[in-house]
C-alpha cells in the first residue's frame, strides 16, 4: 500500500478541491510544514510535517499548545501529497472532511528525532516558534503533541473561574464626560471561557451553563485559536436565544481586568464576535440621556454607565459602573 493510497481512497476528487495523490522529490532546503485550521463537523487544527515527499499529518481537536504545562490530544491521519501545505478552499458536503480549510500557520521545521512512535522537531513559522514533541499515547492513532520550549513571552494564567463585576443603581452623572453607556440587557449574566475547539459559559454563581444553550458552541469557531474570556448577558425574551457580549476579561495569554474599560472594548471590537447566537453591542460615549430616553420607551432595561478608565473589579459592585433605569 503506497503512502498516499489511503488519502487517495477517501476522496473523490471529481468534486472535492483537494489536490490529487502526486509524490514530489525532496525538495532543497529545510522542511516545510503547515498549521490548517480545519472547520468541518468539529473545529481542529491540522499539523503537516513534510517527509520522504508527503505531508505527514496530525489532526489536533484543541490546537497547538503555547505551554508546556498542557498535553493536548493529536490524532495520526493518513499521509497528505505535498501540494496539500498549501491548500485552502471548501470541501464540499458530503465530501470526507466537508468544510473550510484556512492555513493558520506555515514555515519550515528542524528535526531532532523522527523515531515510530516519536518526532521531536522545532518550529519556524510566522506563529509558531520553539522545539515540540509528538508522542504515541495508544493506538496507531493516539498521540499526543507537547511544547518542549517554556512559554514564548510572558503569559497569565488562564482564569477556570471569574465573579461578573457588578454595577449599584444610580442616576445619571451630571457630567457625561468619561462615561460609556450601553444597553442593560435582561437575561442570564453569563462568563464565556474560550479555548481553541472548546467553549464554557458559567452563570454569576459559576454553574456551568454549557448544556443550557447548545446553540454557543459555535462562539469557538469565531475565536479560533484564541484563548478569551468574555462577559455578556444571554438573552432569551426572543428568539433565537441570543449572547450579548461586552467585556473582555482575557485574551491570548493576557490578563485584561486590570486594564481601563476603553480598552478592554478596543480589544474586543477586533475579534469582531457577531453570528446567529452571538453579538457584540455597540457602546455610546456622551449620548447617556438620549439613549436612557431610548431604552425606556422601547421598554428595555435602561442602561449601565462605565467610566472610561475603569477596571474589571471581579465579584465587586464598583461605583464605576452604575446601572440607570
Amino acid at each position: 500500500m503506497g503512502p498516499l493510497e489511503e488519502y487517495g481512497r477517501k476522496r473523490d476528487f471529481r468534486s472535492t478541491p483537494e489536490p490529487p495523490p502526486s509524490r514530489r522529490r525532496k525538495r532543497g532546503g529545510a522542511p516545510r510544514f503547515v498549521v490548517q485550521e480545519h472547520s468541518a463537523r468539529r473545529l481542529h487544527w491540522d499539523l503537516r510535517l513534510e517527509r520522504d515527499g508527503v505531508a505527514v499529518s496530525w489532526a489536533i481537536p484543541n490546537g497547538i499548545p503555547a505551554d508546556p504545562e498542557e498535553n493536548r490530544k493529536a490524532v495520526h491521519t493518513e499521509d497528505h501529497p505535498l501540494s496539500y501545505l498549501d491548500f485552502e478552499g471548501e470541501i464540499p458536503a458530503g465530501e470526507y472532511g466537508a468544510g473550510t480549510m484556512r492555513i493558520w500557520d506555515r514555515g519550515t521545521y528542524e528535526v531532532h528525532k523522527w523515531e515510530e512512535g516519536k518526532v521531536v522537531f522545532s518550529f519556524d513559522g510566522r506563529r509558531l516558534s520553539g522545539r515540540y514533541a509528538l508522542f504515541r499515547a495508544g493506538s496507531a492513532k493516539d498521540w499526543m503533541i507537547h511544547r518542549m520550549d517554556p512559554p514564548a513571552g510572558s503569559r497569565d494564567p488562564f482564569p477556570e473561574s471569574v465573579a461578573p463585576m457588578r454595577a449599584r443603581p444610580a442616576r445619571l452623572p451630571r457630567k457625561e464626560e468619561g462615561w460609556a453607556a450601553e444597553v442593560r440587557w435582561a437575561g442570564v449574566r453569563a462568563v464565556a471561557f474560550g479555548r481553541p475547539g472548546r467553549l464554557r459559559l458559567a452563570d454569576a454563581d459559576g454553574e456551568d451553563l454549557t448544556g443550557r444553550y447548545p446553540e454557543l458552541r459555535r462562539l469557538s469557531r469565531q475565536l479560533g485559536a484564541r484563548d478569551a474570556v468574555l462577559d455578556g448577558v444571554v438573552r432569551m425574551e426572543a428568539e433565537p436565544v441570543t449572547y450579548a457580549i461586552f467585556d473582555l476579561i482575557h485574551l491570548e495569554g493576557r490578563d485584561l481586568t486590570g486594564e481601563p474599560y476603553a480598552e478592554r472594548r478596543r480589544l474586543l471590537a477586533e475579534l469582531e464576535l457577531d453570528g446567529d447566537n452571538w453579538q457584540t453591542p455597540k457602546h455610546s460615549v456622551g449620548h447617556a440621556g438620549e439613549l436612557l430616553a431610548a431604552s425606556r420607551d422601547q421598554g428595555l432595561g435602561g442602561l449601565v454607565l462605565k467610566r472610561l478608565d475603569s477596571r474589571y473589579e471581579a465579584g465587586r459592585v464598583a461605583d464605576s459602573w452604575r446601572r440607570v433605569e
